[in-house]
């Protein structure tokens, strides 16, 4: 096949890009330009480089993707029953502890995406991105370049690119996604497992009889209330077993002044704490159940994970949304409160050959079942819902 002639260039800022093409690229239900603003913005250099990489042709801009650059514990990515190994390798090697790793994505979105204009050879395009990709990553003297969490709507693309250039697939934590219906909570409720939905609704009976609860969703919330928030993450992040990002204060004060936002706030009726909060963007007709926090000093009948779910329910369903995105992890809730699970998978090439191999054949290992063992759980009971059953 004869490919269309592309070029791409490089550059370091969000505002480095044409505000047309982010409209154009990343338009609702993604997250827009506001989401990168905000990285960039947060004071997380420590953790992340950000860039972005856009498409030419014929001099005019065409397509775009967000970059961004991170030294990988290994212990993210590889099954733990293999990681005793790495580390043997790891004294002879130690960058094998370390990856450097240019990413295609960003650090907390729910999915990879790669934005092209209307009308263009995605195939084509991909490739010339590829190429351009692999020469950067050599100049940053980067090992790994991955195209983080794609969706399973790319895998055809990617596999025709694998053919033409050197990449492994490596299966990713899921995405999770509710579907709502109709605006009618009923309607919601109908759509579960029978034995799904009397499970919710007994714990949200248990938790109404064990705690009073307040409910309200704010936006821009002040700085004594975004303290209280903070909190109440930065405890959810420290109990959380799989950590990819460290995000801060000043990442939620940028966060809290854009219009997707919307804070979810549980309080206590008697006292009026906090003791949980969810952090949604409003994109199209999709909610993005984005960042959340839980007071885990507060006993556990009192059940707060699925009172927080109910609570962005009642919110969602009268505005019209279609969907609810969860992300990844904390899975057994998710599947309980109706979620689907959504494939995702990452598409890596190691710089070096003998590498590459190698992690090639460690990737075909990976499924769903080793990367968390609520999914395994999950998979045991319902053998047909595994990506390519």
């Amino acid at each position: 096949m004869t490919l269309p002639d592309f070029e791409v260039r490089f550059v370091d800022k969000v505002d480095a890009v044409p505000s047309a093409l982010w409209d154009c690229c990343f338009a609702p239900p993604l997250e827009g330009r506001w989401w990168y603003e905000s990285l960039e913005a947060a004071g997380l250099d420590d953790q992340f480089r950000f860039f972005y990489a856009i498409l030419c042709r014929d001099g005019r801009e065409v397509g775009l993707a967000p970059l961004f650059l991170m030294d990988v514990p290994i212990e993210l990515v590889m099954p733990p029953a293999l990681l005793p190994t790495l580390r043997l390798l790891g004294r002879v090697f130690p960058s094998l502890l370390r990856q450097r790793t240019l990413f295609v994505g960003s650090p907390c979105a729910d999915e990879g995406t790669v934005g092209f204009l209307p009308g263009i050879d995605r195939r084509a395009a991909l490739l010339c991105f590829q190429d351009a990709l692999e020469a950067r990553a050599a100049a940053l003297g980067t090992s790994m370049l991955v195209w983080k969490d794609m969706p399973s709507g790319m895998d055809e693309d990617f596999a025709w690119l694998a053919g033409r250039r050197r990449l492994f697939p490596l299966v990713s934590f899921p995405g999770t996604e509710a579907r709502l219906p109709s605006p009618r909570k009923e309607d919601y409720f109908a759509a579960m497992k029978a034995s799904r939905r009397h499970l919710f609704r007994k714990k949200l009976r248990r938790s109404a009889q064990a705690v009073k609860v307040s409910v309200e969703v704010v936006q821009a919330p002040g700085g004594e209330v975004l303290d209280e928030i903070f909190e109440l993450f930065w405890q959810t992040y420290e109990k959380a077993e799989t950590k990819f990002e460290r995000l801060n204060r000043r990442f939620f004060e940028l966060l809290a002044e854009r219009t997707a936002s919307h804070f979810i706030l549980l309080r206590e009726a008697e006292g009026g704490d906090l003791i949980a909060f969810m952090l949604c963007f409003a994109v199209g007709g999709r909610l993005i159940n984005k960042f959340i926090g839980i007071d885990y000093h507060r006993p556990k009948e009192w059940l707060l994970y699925f009172r927080l779910w109910e609570a962005a329910l009642d919110w969602a369903l009268p505005r019209g949304f279609t969907t609810i995105q969860s992300g990844q992890t904390g899975y057994a809730p998710k599947i309980e409160m109706g979620h689907a699970l959504v494939p995702l998978t990452n598409h890596c090439r190691h710089r070096h050959p003998l590498m590459h191999r190698l992690y090639a054949a460690i990737a075909r290992t990976v499924g769903w079942h080793t990367l968390d063992e609520d999914l395994a759980r999950f998979l045991k009971a319902h053998p047909d819902a595994t990506p390519g059953a």
